[in-house]
């Protein structure tokens, strides 16, 4: 809830663009930036020129070509996005400013509890994996995409009970919620060895997610049904986390659509917007 405490705490004011960094916030990031290649040409960009040209793109959703041109040229932040997604980086700083936030709030570094769920989002002409309606979903009635009918992919993420991102995936809207959550395991149980209980809603009921999850350890997941009478919005014990947490990414307009013509691109904007939500809440605490 905004007061006008914390308005002037989390204010942006005397900042180039909103999305800029702080020196505290650059202060958390800094460390995990790559050191200059030994052999080519010295570099000559800064690093929190790029971050804050990357960001700015996050929350403002604009092509690449429409960078303002008081960052550096679109096509060098363009090529330091792409040496960063893949090589991991962004998931890398997500894991060490995860466990700095965790233990700034009294709490283990690593999770043992977390909350699942997924978010369809449409695709553009910019082609790349996708899906479309999943007929096996339609025909067991699942809630799922095939329901909602949207062609696109879906953002599979993992949250501690907290809200913050633990993990994220994203695949084509025509996998199931049931399967996609083994992709986001399958990722992340090795960083987080105590993660091993998952809240979910009913699409991940059933026998099958259980046994995926058998060969990643004893995994145990509790179903938060929603009551069978109730009407309209109902808010449901550990689902509301998550979908909380979906909605703090979506702030950034970049994830309004996905216009990645690739999947690690659609999954590293994710991990952008959670680091974003890292750095400003240990820079402000």
């Amino acid at each position: 809830m905004w007061t006008e405490i914390t308005r002037q705490k989390y204010g942006r004011e005397g900042r180039r663009y909103a999305s800029d960094v702080t020196d505290a916030e650059w202060a958390l990031v800094e460390p995990h930036m790559p050191a200059a290649k030994p052999l080519g040409r010295p570099r000559e960009t800064e690093m929190r020129a790029v971050l804050d040209a990357i960001l700015y793109i996050a929350r403002t959703g604009c092509q690449w070509r429409m960078l303002p041109k008081d960052f550096p040229p679109f096509t060098t932040v363009q090529g330091y996005f792409y040496d960063w997604r893949d090589s991991g980086l962004f998931e890398k700083i997500n894991f060490e400013l995860l466990l700095q936030a965790r233990e700034a709030a009294g709490r283990e570094a690593s999770p043992s509890a977390g909350v699942i769920d997924s978010q369809s989002a449409k695709t553009t002409e910019s082609g790349g994996p996708r899906g479309g309606a999943c007929p096996r979903a339609r025909q067991s009635r699942d809630p799922g995409d095939a329901a909602k009918k949207i062609k696109g992919r879906k953002r599979h993420i993992l949250t501690d009970t907290g809200g913050l991102l633990v993990g994220a995936e994203v695949h084509p809207a025509d996998v199931q919620d049931r399967d996609g959550a083994v992709l986001v395991i399958e990722a992340v149980h090795q960083l987080f060895p105590w993660l091993r209980h998952l809240f979910a809603d009913s699409v991940y009921n059933g026998p099958n997610l259980r046994d995926a999850l058998a060969k990643f350890g004893d995994w145990t997941i509790e179903i938060v049904k929603r009551a069978a009478e109730a009407a309209g919005f109902q808010l449901l014990p550990r689902r509301w986390v998550v979908e909380r947490t979906l909605a703090w990414l979506n702030r950034n307009r970049r994830l309004a659509k996905d216009f990645e013509a690739s999947i690690a691109s659609a999954k590293a904007w994710v991990y952008i917007a959670s680091v974003q939500l890292l750095i400003r809440r240990l820079a402000c605490p």
